[in-house]
């Protein structure tokens, strides 16, 4: 699955979006100019949390999420709505 497309749909630095009818407040970090993205959620009000490190490498695509199953991070990233 090609997921630089849900990445690049959040913007740089903070911002608000709705997964599972909750709202999390996002903050993604771009590195080695667009090749890397750190990107942390977590729920305001809660006590989920998403983590994840993504790297765009000469062989593809690496996802590489922080203490969590991947597939948790996948439908996070998948399924947010941007906050309007």
């Amino acid at each position: 699955m090609i997921l630089i497309k849900y990445i690049e749909q959040l913007p740089l630095g903070y911002s608000e979006v709705h997964y599972h009818n909750k709202k999390y407040g996002v903050t993604k970090s771009e590195f080695n100019h667009g090749n890397s993205y750190k990107i942390f959620a977590e729920e305001l009000g809660g006590n989920d949390f998403i983590s994840l490190n993504y790297y765009i490498t000469s062989k593809g695509e690496l996802l590489k999420p922080c203490e969590m199953p991947e597939q948790k991070v996948i439908h996070f990233l998948t399924n947010l709505k941007k906050q309007t």
